[in-house]
Formats: C-alpha cells, sequence, structure tokens
C-alpha cells in the first residue's frame, strides 16, 4: 500500500476503517491477479470503500459528494496538464506537482467509490476559461493562478458543505481529511508563487453555487 492510500484510510470511523484493514489482504491478492496491470492501489481502494460505503446514501450527501467529485476532477485534470506541457513546470517544483496529483488522483478513487454508480465521469476542462487565460500551459505564473485558483476553491466548497454531511460520521470524517490536505495544497501552491500561504487567522467557506460560478468557465 502507498503512503496516501494508508493516509485515506487512517482516521476514519473504527468500523469503516475495520472493513478495509482487514479485508484489503485478500482483497488486493484475489483483484490483483484478476486485474493484473490496472491493479493500482487507487484501484483496488475505490472497490473496497464501495463496499464498505455501500449505496444507500442521503441524496442531498450524494449532491454534495458529486459536486466534491467534480472538483476534485477539475483539479486532477490540471495537475494532469501541467505535468504534460512540456516545460511548463520548472524542475525544482516537479515532484512537489507530482505528488499533488497523486493525492488528487486518490481523492477521485475515494470519492467515485463512495459515490458507486451514482459517479460522474470526468468533465472535460477548459483551463484558458475559453481564451481569457489563453497562456495557461505555456506561463508557468497563469498555470499557478489556475492551480492556487482550484486548490481554494476546493478547500472553501468543502467547508461550506460539510453541514450537509454531518449527518453521516463516515463521510464527513473523509471529507474533513480530504479538506485538510486540500488546504496543504493551496498552501504551497501560494508559497511557490510567492505569496502568503493564509489570508487570515479564519477562512471563509463558500456556497455550492459560488464554488459553481468560479469554475464553470473552466468547464468545456
Amino acid at each position: 500500500m502507498t503512503n496516501q492510500t494508508n493516509h485515506l484510510i487512517a482516521g476514519l470511523h473504527p468500523e469503516i476503517k475495520d472493513v478495509l484493514l482487514s479485508s484489503r489482504r485478500e482483497f488486493f491478492k484475489s483483484s490483483a491477479v484478476k486485474l493484473g496491470a490496472m491493479a493500482s492501489a487507487p484501484v483496488l481502494l475505490a472497490m473496497t470503500v464501495q463496499n464498505a460505503f455501500g449505496q444507500e446514501l442521503p441524496q442531498d450527501v450524494v449532491d454534495v459528494l458529486v459536486f466534491a467529485l467534480t472538483l476534485e476532477h477539475i483539479e486532477d485534470a490540471c495537475n494532469r496538464s501541467g505535468l504534460k506541457a512540456a516545460g511548463l513546470i520548472p524542475e525544482e517544483y516537479v515532484a512537489i506537482f507530482n505528488q499533488i496529483g497523486k493525492h488528487e488522483a486518490a481523492h477521485v478513487a475515494f470519492l467515485t467509490a463512495a459515490l458507486g454508480s451514482a459517479a460522474i465521469e470526468r468533465p472535460e476542462l477548459d483551463l484558458t476559461a475559453g481564451g481569457k487565460y489563453a497562456d495557461a500551459l505555456t506561463n508557468f505564473d497563469t498555470y499557478l493562478t489556475l492551480s492556487q485558483t482550484f486548490e481554494d476553491l476546493g478547500v472553501a466548497a468543502y467547508k461550506g458543505q460539510a453541514g450537509v454531511l454531518a449527518v453521516n460520521d463516515d463521510i464527513l470524517t473523509a471529507a474533513l481529511q480530504i479538506h485538510s490536505v486540500e488546504g496543504r495544497h493551496a498552501a504551497i501552491v501560494r508559497k511557490i508563487g510567492g505569496k502568503k500561504p493564509w489570508d487570515g487567522a479564519f477562512d471563509e467557506p463558500m456556497t455550492k453555487e459560488e464554488v459553481l460560478a468560479a469554475a464553470r468557465p473552466f468547464l468545456a
């Protein structure tokens, strides 16, 4: 198991954690044989989490998780695009964005598993926002601005929906685990861009409508 996979499991409700930990060795062995080269840790984790959480979630919780998955898809796609763009990310920062990318991929796998059949596919992403940021994948400063925007949106979005997720302790705990990691992503991206990692002692939440309004221009 990779460190990021263990971090996703660590701290979950004991009952859920026990299900994952007790079954994962045999599950991974049998699934790895069936899936072969596809048997990466995020894929296998997603399959075990789906079994643990089950499919009976309140519709408002499902709606929030779909909303969160949409944002995670955007962050994941942003990182993938940046890493694929030759020469965009300076060598000294490649390892950082590689790690952020691994986290985002794990978040996508986790939320997809929790949603099961309600999960959405990755939407098409237009990092230029219709041409507004035409140099998004050629100018590192522009790319940093977008990366920070998406990370900050993720942090604010999880805070804004915490009340809805509070009806399910396991889902809320998992969401808070993701939220804190997103906060660390936002801080390091800000630092790379020469900005302060924080804006003050208290960070404001954003409503779903506010977040979607900010993200919508980047959805092709």
